[in-house]
Formats: C-alpha cells, structure tokens, sequence
C-alpha cells in the first residue's frame, strides 16, 4: 500500500481496494481481498459488523430463541412432562441478547481485521472527488471502492410521530424492562418477528399493518399460517389499519386510527421497512448517482462511477433487491470475482432464499403461485402437509406445509415451506433451483427417517402421482406382470 501526502497535506493511501462499512457485505469483501494479499483499507464510521452483528439479525434471533423456550415451558404438559408458567426475567434476556452480541462481536473486530493486514480506519468516509475518500483527517486513493453502507430503519411520515418516544430495530434491544403493551406498526417480517417474540415472553402486543394481510411479499396461503399462529399466541392483529396519528398518552403512547379508535401502549415499535443509506458520503463530488432504490449499479454491481461498487443493503438500481445478509454477503462475492479476477457477473442470477423467523418458520425462494402463473401460465402445484410427516407428529410440531411451484415438466419454479425448522428446509429446494435440478430429482433422493426433511421428498413426489394413473402405464405394469 503506497502512502504520501495529498495536496492538502494529509497522509494518503493509495489501497488496491477500499471498502466504506464494516457490516456484513464490507466486511465479506475486505477479508477475501485480504486473504489474497490485496491491499485494503476498510473504513467504519459505527460499530464494526454493522447492523446485523449490533442491532438486526443477532440480537432479534437471540430474542426469539428465549421466547421459544418460553413455550416450550408451556408445552412441556403435552410430552407427560410437569412444567409450570415460565418465570420471565427481561433483565437476564437483555443480559442473553447482549452477551450473543458480544461473543460473535470478535470474529468482526477492529484487531481481527487488521491481524488480517486490513489497515482499518474509524471514521466517516466522504469522497473528495472521483478518485479519492476522505475519512479521519486521512485520503484514501484507491484503484477501487466498494461501498456497503448499509441501510436504515424508515419511518413513516405518521402525524406527531415526532412527537413521541418509539423504537426501531436499532433501539428495541436495548430494552431491560418488560413493556406493559407493546404496540407494533408494519406486518413485514420484523414486525411479526417481534411482534410474537415477546407476546410468549408475556407482553401485551398489538400488530397494525396498513394492508390486508401481514407478510404481503409472501405467498398468501403460506403467511395465513403465520397469521393463524399469532393470533393463536395471543397477538392482536389487525390488518387494514390505517393510521391517522400518534399522540402522547398517560401509558405512554396512543395510535389513533381513521375512524377515530385508540390504541394505546406502553411502548411504540415502528418496523415499516428499511431505507439505504446514501447521505452525507459526498457521492455526488465522485459522480455516483442514485435514486430512492439506493446506489444506481448495473448488474455488475458497478456505479456510474465505474471505479465504485456498491453492495447489499445501499445497491439501487439493477442490484436493489431483497435487503438480507446472506444477499450482501453474495454480493461480495460477485465484487471479488470482477474486481480482483476481472471474471463477469451478474447480479440477480441466483435464486435467494429468504426467511421469517416466526414460529412456525416461513421460508421462501422463486417465485410464488401467483407470479409463476402470471409468467409462466401453466404450472402445477404440489403440496405436503406437516401433519403427515411421522417427525413432525413426534414432537408435535404438525403446523404448516410444503408447497412447490412447478412447470408441467418438472422444472421448480418456487417453493414456500411454513412450518418447523422451515429455514434448514427450505435447502434442497435453492439447490436444485440453482443447479436446474428438477422436482423428481429431489424425489429420487434417500431421505433419512424420520426427518422433517421428508416433507420435501413427499411433497416432490406428489409431482410423480399422476403417472401412477396413466392408463398406458397401468397397461405396462400389468403386461409386466403377466410376463412374470
């Protein structure tokens, strides 16, 4: 790595590649970079692994995974076991939720990273111009750049939001107390997320969602079992709630809905999307161009300024997509491969599977029953039920299904698993969509039993059902027969 002076006298850096944002995606690139002797700076203005590690993917599942304990107390009855209600210390679970945090937190620190020869600099970063960034009184110029800024939480423009305490998933973690009554607002994966996650730990919740269902991305038969499953826990959902303010109350917060009813709460938590970050990094000076989506990239990934990448949650454009970890970390891979290996890519290729962490899990990749008919016209459907699956019946997990979208022929289309451990599932199926395996191959395969796992086989093999009651296949077995 060269290093002099720039004209206004501060130290410069002239990297093979400099990286803006150390969360998943910044983090992904500088470390490959690293491991083949590329010379990287990496800048993080934050906390390093972003908002996965400190504020997102972390926190919310080590949350969850103590509401599930919390019923499985609950549950225990069913398996002849005596358990009685669960004692919930909120203070321990804050203790539980930080402490994860904490024993990851190493693997993307600071000292690990530049143990890697990755020269780290804890700052803003701002280009200058289009060859140059600027963070800690230091000028990076690198041959290229990579920004993973990330996103942040939208709030919705609610009259006198403003006005009232609320949390988002950068502060909800942060809670140590119990909420009295925890009012949610937006029906996307976080909001049923938390929404669930602490009505078991025992908190009053209600869920609002402006539209007519909660998961609107997803399969509408497949999030109906999710929706089914908080209300069974407890949740008042409602759905087509449209929200005319928010006002302080005496418990602390009040929505007031069109039509003129009150809610009110103890705690507000707004999960209404997400937004990429794009401000105050003086794209503009460097000829970086964007829009709502986020940073403008071709399927490359590249930006109109073709020296700069942009990645995960801040890509716009041809790379706006599902804003996932796993996406990001994709990403980067993509980036490596062109950047260092001069090798084309193109994003948007590979089937992304996503995942809401409810119980029952709902997990998803491709298309969905209406946009396979919609693009493809003809398709078939194929569905297995947990129920009928002797696993699921051992531990009374029996929730939900399998449900694949196929062509006439075979080839997959999409899949949607709600049901237990449907995340781990939902495998098999990404795998066979990437590599154009078709639906009977994954029928074909020995599962082990009993596994959950082979809901997949019975519901690939449903595809397969109907040759059983060909007449001309009938025809053969019995010619088969008669011929010993």
């Amino acid at each position: 790595m060269v290093s002099r002076a720039d004209q206004e006298g501060r130290p410069l850096l002239q990297p093979d590649l400099c990286v803006i944002g150390a969360g998943s995606a910044g983090l992904s690139v500088a470390a490959i970079a690293a491991s083949f002797g590329v010379s990287v700076v990496l800048i993080e203005k934050n906390r390093m692994g972003g908002d996965c590690l400190n504020v997102g993917c972390v926190p919310s599942k080590a949350l969850i995974a103590a509401a599930l304990h919390v019923r499985s107390m609950r549950e225990a009855g069913d398996f002849g076991i005596g358990a009685g209600e669960a004692v919930v210390d909120f203070a321990r679970i804050h203790a539980h939720v930080k402490g994860t945090i904490a024993a990851i937190a190493p693997v993307d620190s600071v000292a690990r990273y530049r143990a890697m020869g990755v020269r780290v600099i804890e700052g803003e970063a701002r280009f200058t111009d289009a060859h140059t960034v600027v963070a800690a009184g230091q000028a990076i110029r690198a041959r290229r750049f990579v920004i993973a800024a990330g996103s942040r939480p939208a709030v919705p423009p609610i009259p006198g939001l403003d006005q009232v305490p609320y949390l988002t998933n950068e502060t909800v973690f942060d809670l140590v107390d119990r909420p009295g009554h925890l009012v949610v607002i937006g029906g996307g994966a976080v909001g049923v997320e938390m929404a669930q996650a602490y009505r078991l730990l025992g908190v009053q919740v209600t869920l609002l969602e402006a539209g007519e269902r909660l998961l609107a991305q997803e399969d509408p038969e497949m999030a109906h079992v999710v929706d089914r499953a908080l209300r069974s826990d407890g949740v008042a959902v409602r759905t087509g709630a449209s929200i005319d303010r928010v006002d302080p109350a005496e418990a602390g917060v009040a929505v007031v809905l069109r039509g003129g009813e009150r809610i009110e709460g103890s705690h507000l938590l707004v999960a209404t999307g997400r937004k990429p970050v794009v401000d105050g990094m003086g794209l503009e000076a460097a000829g970086i161009e964007t829009d709502p989506s986020g940073i403008r990239v071709d399927h490359g990934l590249r930006a109109s300024n073709r020296r700069v990448y942009a990645i995960g949650d801040c890509a716009g454009g041809a790379g706006a997509g599902a804003r996932f970890t796993h996406v990001a970390n994709h990403h980067a891979g993509l980036v490596i491969r062109n950047a260092l290996f001069r090798l084309p890519v193109r994003v948007g290729k590979a089937p992304i599977p996503h995942v809401t962490y409810t119980a029952p899990e709902l997990a998803s990749v491709g298309l969905t029953e209406a946009q396979a008919r919609e693009r493809h016209g003809a398709i078939r459907i194929l569905r297995w039920a947990f129920a009928d699956n002797d696993r699921a019946r051992t531990e009374r997990q029996t929730e939900g299904h399998v449900k694949a979208v196929v062509t006439p022929r075979g080839r997959i289309l999409g899949c949607s698993i709600a049901g237990a451990h449907a995340g781990e599932l939902i495998m098999p199926w990404v795998l066979a969509m990437s590599r154009g395996l078709k639906v009977s191959d994954l029928a074909g395969l020995i599962y082990a039993y009993p596994t959950f796992s082979e809901a997949t086989k019975s519901a690939a093999v449903e595809f397969l059902r109907p040759s059983a009651q060909n007449p001309w296949v009938r025809r053969l077995v019995s010619l088969m027969r008669r011929l010993g």
